[in-house]
C-alpha cells in the first residue's frame, strides 16, 4: 500500500470506526485472495489442507507407480464357479415367469450351504446370505427355499440365510437400514429380488437409477459382499439379453457378473456374462417338481467350459527364468514377470533357498532346471500358487 492511499484511507474512516473495520475486512480478503486466488472456488472445508500428525502435507491425490500396485494373482475367483464372481454385484434378469426368483433362490441356497448351484456350479466361498424377496410371502419362500435344498442335498433346517422380515424395503429412503442390517449379518451375498419393489425413483433415468447402484456398490466395497438383483426384461428381440433389461442402460452396466433367462424355443436358457472372466455358453434349465418342491435343474449336462486358469506372479517369474537364455537382473525379471518389486524380492529369495536358482555375480539370476536329489521327474516345482501348473522347460 502506497502511503498516498493510506493517508485517504485514515483520514476516510477518521470517526468512522465500522468504515475502518470494513476497509479492514476488505483488505485481509484481498490479502487472502492474492496468496489463494481459487480459494473461493473451494466449497467448504475443501480449500483446507489438515495433514495426519506426524506426517509431511501432501497438495492433490496420492499416488504410486505402476510396480508398486498391488500384485494380485490374475486368477478368477468365484463366488460360484463359472455363475457368480467373487464380492460382484450384479443382476439375474428376463422376461416374466421364466424363474428369475428359483435361480436367485437355488444361488442363495448353494453358497449359504456349500452345495452346487444347479447341482452343477460348486460354490467357492459358502457363507451367509441375507435375502429379502418382496413379492413373495414368507411361506411360499419358505417352500421354494427348502424345494431346492431337497434337490440341493443341504439341510433345510441349517440354511445359513437371513431373511428380512419387513413387508417393505425403500433403497431411495431410509437405505440406512439395510446398511445396518448387513453389518450386524455379514453376508457373503445379498439376494434382492426384484428391484422395482425397492424404489419410486423412474428406471429410465440413468440420473435417478444411479444413486441406488451406487449405495449398492458401496454395501459390496465396504463389506465385501456380493450383491444380487432380481430385475425384469422387456420382451424384445435385443442382441444381447442384458440391453433387454427394463429401464436404464446404467442397470446393465452396473453389473460385473450377471445372468439373464429368456424363453427360446419352448425352453428356459440361462445366458452368462462377466466383466472380468468369459462368459460360458447358453445354458439350458428346467423348473421340476420330484414331488418334494419345484427347483430348477440342467436340462442336459454341460460340459466343463471352464477356461485355463492364468498364472500367478510367482509362476510367471518362474517362467521368466526358465526361458531366460542368460542370467537376467532381478529389474528384468520384474519387468518380463510384471510383478511388484516385492513379490520378485520374496520369490527369489526362495527360489535361492531352495536351490532352483542361482544368483550369480552382478546380481543376475539364473535358473538351474532342477533340484539335485529332490526332484525323482528332473522337473523343478514352482512356488506357491504356482504349483497348480507345470513349470516349461529350460531351454
Amino acid at each position: 500500500m502506497t502511503p498516498g492511499l493510506k493517508d485517504t484511507l485514515v483520514t476516510h474512516a477518521s470517526g468512522n470506526p465500522r468504515a475502518l473495520a470494513i476497509m479492514a475486512d476488505s483488505l485481509l480478503a484481498a490479502a487472502a485472495g492474492s496468496r489463494n486466488p481459487r480459494r473461493k472456488a473451494l466449497p467448504g472445508d475443501l480449500g483446507r489442507t489438515r495433514p495426519a500428525q506426524g506426517r509431511t502435507p501432501v497438495k492433490g491425490f496420492p499416488t504410486r507407480s505402476p510396480a508398486d500396485l498391488e500384485d494380485r494373482a490374475r486368477e478368477q475367483h468365484w463366488l460360484v464357479d463359472g455363475l457368480w464372481a467373487r464380492q460382484a454385484v450384479g443382476i439375474v434378469g428376463g422376461e416374466p415367469k421364466c424363474g428369475k426368483s428359483f435361480l436367485a433362490l437355488d444361488l442363495a441356497v448353494a453358497v449359504a450351504a456349500g452345495v452346487p448351484c444347479l447341482r452343477r456350479f460348486e460354490a467357492d466361498e459358502p457363507g451367509p446370505v441375507l435375502l429379502f424377496a418382496a413379492e413373495d410371502a414368507g411361506h411360499i419362500v419358505r417352500t421354494r427355499l427348502a424345494g431346492i435344498a431337497r434337490a440341493a442335498g443341504a439341510d433345510f433346517e441349517t440354511l445359513d440365510i437371513a431373511v428380512i422380515d419387513v413387508p417393505t424395503l425403500r433403497l431411495d429412503h431410509r437405505a440406512d437400514r439395510l446398511l445396518e442390517t448387513v453389518e450386524r449379518i455379514e453376508p457373503r451375498l445379498l439376494v434382492l429380488d426384484p428391484l422395482v419393489r425397492l424404489h419410486g425413483v423412474d428406471e429410465n433415468a440413468a440420473g435417478e437409477v444411479a444413486p441406488i447402484l451406487g449405495f449398492l456398490r458401496d454395501l459390496q466395497r465396504r463389506f465385501e459382499a456380493a450383491v444380487l438383483l432380481v430385475h425384469h426384461a422387456r420382451k424384445s428381440g435385443a442382441t444381447r439379453p442384458g440391453q433387454a433389461l427394463r429401464g436404464s442402460s446404467e442397470l446393465h452396466a452396473w453389473g460385473d457378473s450377471n445372468l439373464y433367462l429368456r424363453r427360446r424355443d419352448g425352453q428356459i436358457v440361462m445366458t452368462v456374462e462377466h466383466r472380468a472372466a468369459p462368459g460360458l455358453n447358453d445354458i439350458e434349465i428346467e423348473l421340476a417338481d420330484n414331488g418334494e418342491g419345484p427347483a430348477l435343474r440342467l436340462r442336459r449336462t454341460v460340459p466343463d467350459q471352464a477356461p485355463p486358469r492364468p498364472e500367478s506372479a510367482e509362476q510367471r517369474i518362474v517362467q521368466v527364468l526358465a526361458k531366460a537364455e542368460f542370467p537376467l537382473l532381478q529389474s528384468e525379471i520384474r519387468k518380463r514377470a510384471g510383478a511388484r518389486n516385492a513379490t520378485v524380492t520374496a520369490a527369489l529369495h526362495e527360489l535361492v533357498r531352495e536351490g532352483r536358482v542361482e544368483r550369480g555375480t552382478g546380481g543376475r539370476y539364473r535358473f538351474l532346471g532342477a533340484v539335485a536329489n529332490n526332484e525323482p521327474d528332473g522337473q523343478p516345482q514352482p512356488i506357491g500358487e504356482a504349483a497348480r501348473l507345470p513349470v516349461p522347460a529350460n531351454p
